[in-house]
C-alpha cells in the first residue's frame, strides 16, 4: 500500500466519524497515546478526541484533499492536508492538516494530528 493509500484509509474512517457526528468512532481512529490539537488546547488520547468532536455542531461535515505524504518508516506515515469542514448555519472553515499515521499491527491510527489556519 503506498502512502495516498494508507491516509486515505485512515482519513475516510476519520471523515465518516465526523460526518455522522459521532465523537466515539472519530476517536476510534486514534491511538492511545495520539497528540490531538484541533483548534482548542491539545490532549492526548482517544477521550480528548471524542471531547473534542462531541463539541462540534451537528450537521459539521469534513472534505479533505491530500497535499504532501511521506513515509518516514516502515509503520510511520506523515500527511499534510487542505481540510474544508462545513456547517449548515455559517461559512465553510478551511484549514491545513498534519498528521502522523502509524500502524499497530495490520491497523492504520492516527498518532499525530495539528490543524492549522489557513492565513
Amino acid at each position: 500500500m503506498n502512502t495516498t493509500d494508507i491516509l486515505t484509509t485512515v482519513l475516510d474512517a476519520w471523515k465518516a466519524g465526523v460526518d455522522a457526528h459521532a465523537p466515539e468512532a472519530v476517536a476510534d481512529v486514534f491511538t492511545a497515546d495520539a497528540i490531538f490539537q484541533g483548534l482548542h488546547p491539545y490532549s492526548i488520547g482517544p477521550a480528548g478526541v471524542a471531547e473534542y468532536y462531541a463539541s462540534q455542531p451537528l450537521g459539521m461535515k469534513a472534505d479533505y484533499k491530500i497535499l504532501e505524504s511521506r513515509q518516514l518508516t516502515d509503520d510511520l506515515v506523515l500527511g499534510y492536508l487542505e481540510v474544508a469542514f462545513s456547517f449548515t448555519d455559517r461559512p465553510t472553515l478551511e484549514v491545513f492538516l498534519s498528521i502522523l499515521a502509524q500502524r499497530n499491527d495490520t491497523t492504520w491510527k492516527i498518532a499525530h494530528y495539528q490543524v492549522s489556519k489557513l492565513g
